[in-house]
């Protein structure tokens, strides 16, 4: 039978040969993605999930990092089944290139190239070995070129377009193949690398000496005995090596010294001398720089302990005096200062040197925010103790708390290049409306990407136009190291988000009640449980957001962008969603009782178990929607379109297909309603659907629908 020509059988070798590996990997991964989005979609039996396996997450980050992807949730929930294929989807690949690696070493063939009829093999004829088959596969075929590949990627400017890497990658690895056809052997780099063959696993293997074939240097550990020689191999030339250059040198340099004997001398003693004066020039500079760094603390030491007295000594009545030296304090360069400012900010009794203390922090720069944050968390928990207790001391402590509040909030505004990694955790920020010392949030337009805000009070802020969302180190947006703010668990009630960039921004059991998000870009956010009840979110883009378990009653959703989104679970009790859109959503087991959901866009959006009833969905796009044992009773669906819309097990009771003609009062026979106002089922099965009546059903066989009772 006539056989394939030996560089077809390679490359097709190679084809399976990486079909294997990505198949391993693919298989199990797809699986585990299957039964994440199965518990999402709350359709599996077991719908509990987990968190994301450490090995996992370790390795998602460090591949993230490697190619610039945007780093996902950190407490990301998958289920059981999803942790536990993932996991094979690492260790099968492992296994399947350490085992195509054992055989190609001892046999010289992989499965496929054992398939194939390919063969490779050292010098001898011998199998290559198993280092040997490490070094050709690891470095030679697949990290050469894709190690630079990633470097021209990663420093040439074209870094974090993924497509033009896996483009540059492609083309090393046929530029590292290419090489073949230049070479009278048909040898890759790789071969040559590890000094292999490829040859035809059907034919005695004899090397070609008459073109001058290169020599071979064995590798570490790779010597091994000829097993099964070649009867046509008789012999391998080793070329001699020549007496090593650094040898004659320094013989030379022997030589002259001794022919040099006083210059020699000179040099050397002039060497020594140098030395010397050298080690005792520095050692004195070392000395005096010590002594100089010792006067100068004990200077700072004695000025500070001097100021601490001052203002222990002082009257509360001496302002003057205790201002003078709260300001000297900030301009020393000791480390005691800020802090012990901080304690005196939350020990001093008069108000305006309360509001010194925090300009004097203030000027200190972020180097104050841990502290003043640590006083603010114990200020807290006074004004907790405190509660019903005298009304001096309560007032005392609220002056006390807003002068953190007011030093944090302008160490925010004005070093907002500096802050991206401050820790402000259940940090109390919060709107003080009531004398004597009021207080509001403003950070209008600010950059306050990377802060961590968790836990923390921020009601009633005003935030609008802010980032929260920044690029990191790289300088680029949508990478790894992105500065991305955290607001899990934070109160944002009726705070003003207004414009605000809130993108891929981690919000999960957030309080949003009454906030205004009005143009808000918060996609891809995670908003897990959050509280957007009574919220304004008109013409925001929540586009891959994700709402699971969210509460977003009575929120006006006008225009708002849900693309994608996930609502399973989410309570959106009489929203008002005119016009929003959500193409694709993950819908199922929402709550809609009572929304006005007109010219609203829910095509190939996921609605089963959904709660539709007493909905206003006139003009609404459903087209090709999963509406399966959904509730729609007492729905309004005038001009709806439910072409192509799944509506088995739905409860379409008392449910309005069109809208009918006011009648007039002396009219006594109601008029056909308006065909602009009918609901377009063309096509549509209502076989399943639940409580249909007989006036519904004429309606949808006069339309086109599907009914078994339609003639």
């Amino acid at each position: 039978m006539h056989r394939l020509p030996l560089g077809t059988r390679r490359g097709a070798a190679t084809i399976v040969e990486v079909s294997l590996v990505l198949a391993s990997a693919l298989v199990p991964y797809s699986i585990g993605l299957a039964a994440k989005f199965c518990t999402n979609a709350g359709a599996c039996v077991s719908p509990e999930t987990v968190p994301l396996n450490p090995v996992l997450a370790t390795t998602e980050d460090a591949i993230a990092q490697t190619l610039a992807i945007p780093r996902r949730a950190s407490n990301q929930r998958v289920a059981p089944l999803t942790n536990l294929f993932w996991c094979g989807a690492l260790v099968a690949p492992v296994l399947v290139v350490g085992w195509q690696l054992y055989k190609l070493g001892k046999t010289g063939q992989t499965s496929p190239k054992g398939w194939l009829g390919v063969q490779v093999v050292q010098a001898p004829g011998d199998p290559p070995g198993l280092i040997r088959a490490i070094w050709r596969e690891g470095v030679g075929r697949w990290g050469l070129p894709l190690s630079t590949a990633y470097l021209i990627w990663r420093y040439s400017g074209a870094f974090p377009d993924l497509g033009i890497l896996l483009g540059l990658s492609a083309l090393m690895w046929l530029g590292e193949n290419a090489i073949a056809l230049f070479n009278p052997e048909r040898r890759t780099l790789h071969d040559r690398i590890a000094g292999t063959f490829v040859i035809d696993g059907a034919r005695a293997f004899v090397p070609d000496r008459s073109r001058n074939a290169p020599q071979f240097n064995q590798l570490p550990g790779t010597e091994q005995p000829a097993k099964r020689a070649r009867e046509t191999i008789t012999s391998i030339a080793l070329t001699s090596q020549s007496s090593k250059p650094s040898s004659k040198r320094s013989l030379r340099l022997w030589d002259w010294m001794r022919q040099n004997p006083s210059l020699t001398l000179i040099i050397v003693g002039f060497s020594c001398m140098s030395a010397v004066l050298g080690t005792f020039v520095g050692t004195q500079m070392y000395i005096q720089n010590q002594a100089n760094w010792r006067s100068s603390k004990q200077q700072n030491n004695q000025v500070f302990l001097a100021l601490v007295e001052r203002l222990s000594r002082s009257s509360p009545n001496q302002l003057e005096e205790r201002r003078s030296a709260i300001l000297a304090l900030a301009r020393l360069d000791d480390s005691r200062a800020i802090p012990f400012l901080v304690d005196l900010l939350g020990q001093e009794r008069v108000p305006a040197l309360m509001e010194t203390i925090g300009q004097t922090l203030v000027s200190t720069g972020p180097e104050a925010l841990p502290y003043l944050q640590r006083l603010n968390l114990s200020l807290q928990k006074d004004e907790a103790l405190l509660q019903g207790s005298g009304f001096v001391e309560r007032q005392l402590i609220a002056r006390r708390l807003v002068g953190t509040q007011r030093a944090i909030a302008k160490i925010l505004s004005i070093y907002p290049a500096q802050v991206y990694k401050a820790d402000l955790s259940r940090t109390d920020l919060a709107q003080v409306r009531h004398e004597p010392a009021p207080f509001t949030l403003v950070l209008d337009k600010a950059d306050l990407s990377g802060i961590l805000f968790k836990g923390a009070s921020l009601a009633g802020a005003s935030l609008r136009n802010s980032r929260f969302l920044g690029a990191g180190e790289d300088g680029r947006l949508g990478t790894f190291d992105d500065r991305i703010a955290d607001f899990n668990g934070a109160d944002l009630k009726e705070a003003n988000l207004s414009g605000a960039l809130l993108s891929r921004v981690p919000l999960n059991r957030t309080n949003l009640i009454r906030a205004t998000l009005n143009r808000a870009n918060l996609s891809q956010a995670q908003l897990v449980g959050a509280n957007l009840s009574s919220s304004k979110l008109i013409g925001a883009d929540l586009r891959q957001a994700v709402l699971e378990n969210a509460s977003l009653t009575g929120a006006d959703l006008a225009n708002a962008n849900f693309t994608q989104s996930n609502l399973s679970s989410a309570r959106l009790g009489q929203v008002s969603a005119v016009g929003a859109k959500f193409p694709f959503a993950l819908l199922t087991n929402s709550n809609w009782q009572g929304a006005d959901l007109s010219e609203a866009d829910f095509q190939n959006a996921n609605l089963q178990k959904a709660d539709l009833s007493a909905t206003r969905l006139v003009g609404a796009n459903l087209a090709q929607a999963q509406l399966q044992n959904a509730n729609l009773q007492n729905t309004n669906l005038s001009a709806a379109d439910l072409r192509g819309a799944n509506l088995a097990g739905a409860n379409l009771k008392g449910a309005t297909f069109a809208a009918p003609k006011p009648v007039q009062s002396d009219q006594f026979i109601q008029e056909a309603p308006n065909a602009a106002s009918l609901a377009r089922v063309q096509g549509v099965d209502f076989s399943q659907v639940k409580n249909l009546d007989a006036k519904q059903i004429g309606l949808i066989c006069d339309q086109g629908g599907r009914h078994p009772r339609c003639q």
